[in-house]
């Protein structure tokens, strides 16, 4: 592979913005960053014109993308599809989500995404198994009649995933303790997500190893005065993770405040939770046999409950800057620093700093993306 340096950027690194820095590319690896007057004349350079370079984004719940919904097409053609249509908005690494389906559609789907891996489908980072394990009360979109709780073999099935991040949504209240313990003893990790249960509930599955809240706020009981529902345990603990989907439907911008307070820095995480047409001109899709049309940009069922969403990462963290008003810098880093840390892969993405991938985004002044590299590739 090539060595090349990215030049004249506005470069998003452990110390903040810095402008004058290279990014030395050498072997699909950050060689190094240096001043751009310490590279040497014959080496290959890219002037980004002044753009911002970010570490690429990390996704970790995606139905769908380039008109492919990953349950229709477990497999890794389907899968190269997906990650192609989230690509041009930033994602560089990505967990296809199977929501709820029967025990061969996730098998198959397991299946998919260890050889996507095994043969090298950039952006692949893992699979996230959101449901069947979860709460009829809260069950949004997802199909109850695929609803059941593990037993041992579907346990070991959900978890066999050997190349990649194995991710599992389920609701505690629905699920043993020392079921949710043997998931995480073999190796995955466990959030609560589509639940209906107390809070007590909720502490109870954190205390058997749940590390994470699937899109805090949406499907799982609220924070009241004296029932602080599941919001209120993922709020209050402090080394669990929670996704949010900055769409500006799913949540308010000021409940998204409250959560950026309440948790340690570092805690919450953007996700898209995007369905096909992120990445694809067809609004509609099916599942379940049932057709679904995003209108205004907002996805939702006959029934008029959200069915994920139709948003790209981009996007969101354009939106985190705008409506939430942090930071770009802040913003990048829930879209790329802290959900690799989540996925316990930040020891080789979600920063710009050297003996990483080389995974970038460039933004342009607009925050539109003008450029993606994964493993040192440029699309």
């Amino acid at each position: 592979m090539s060595t090349f340096a990215l030049t004249n950027a506005q470069v998003l690194t452990d110390n903040g913005f810095l402008s004058g820095i290279a990014v030395l590319v050498e072997n699909g690896r950050i060689a190094a960053l240096l001043p751009e007057s310490e590279l040497s004349n014959d080496l290959q350079r890219h002037d980004l014109h002044g753009d911002y370079l970010l570490p690429g984004f990390i996704d970790v719940q995606v139905n769908g993308g380039g008109g492919v919904l990953f349950n229709n097409a477990p497999t890794v053609e389907a899968l190269r599809t997906l990650v192609a249509g989230h690509r041009k908005f930033g994602s560089t690494g990505l967990m296809p989500t199977l929501i709820s389906d029967d025990v061969e559609v996730m098998r198959e789907a397991v299946e998919a995404v260890r050889r996507a891996i095994a043969e090298g489908v950039p952006g692949v980072l893992g699979i996230h198994l959101e449901g069947p394990y979860i709460a009829p009360a809260r069950k949004g979109t997802h199909n109850a009649d695929k609803f059941r709780v593990p037993d041992a073999a579907e346990i070991e099935m959900a978890t066999s995933l050997d190349n990649g991040v194995t991710l599992i949504t389920l609701a505690p209240e629905r699920v043993p303790a020392e079921t949710i313990r043997a998931m995480v003893a073999r190796g995955a990790k466990v959030c609560a997500g589509h639940t209906a249960a107390t809070y007590e509930e909720a502490r109870a599955g954190l205390d058997a190893g749940i590390s994470g809240f699937t899109h805090l706020y949406n499907a799982m009981t609220p924070l009241q005065g004296r029932e602080p529902g599941v919001v209120g345990a993922a709020l209050e603990d402090a080394d669990s993770w929670c996704g949010v989907i900055v769409d500006g439907v799913h949540v308010h911008p000021a409940s998204l405040r409250v959560a950026l307070a309440a948790k340690p820095r570092g805690k919450v995480v953007l996700v898209t939770d995007a369905m096909p047409m992120v990445g694809s001109d067809d609004p509609s899709f099916d599942l379940y046999g049932e057709t679904i049309t995003a209108k205004d940009g907002v996805v939702r069922n006959a029934a008029g409950s959200l069915a994920g969403s139709a948003l790209d990462m981009a996007s969101a963290v354009r939106n985190t800057v705008h409506l939430v008003g942090l930071p770009l810098g802040e913003a990048a880093r829930m879209a790329s620093t802290y959900p690799a840390q989540w996925l316990g892969i930040d020891g080789v993405r979600g920063r710009i700093a050297e003996g990483l991938a080389a995974d970038f985004v460039a933004l342009d002044r607009d925050l539109q993306v003008s450029a993606t590299w994964i493993g040192g590739e440029r699309e």
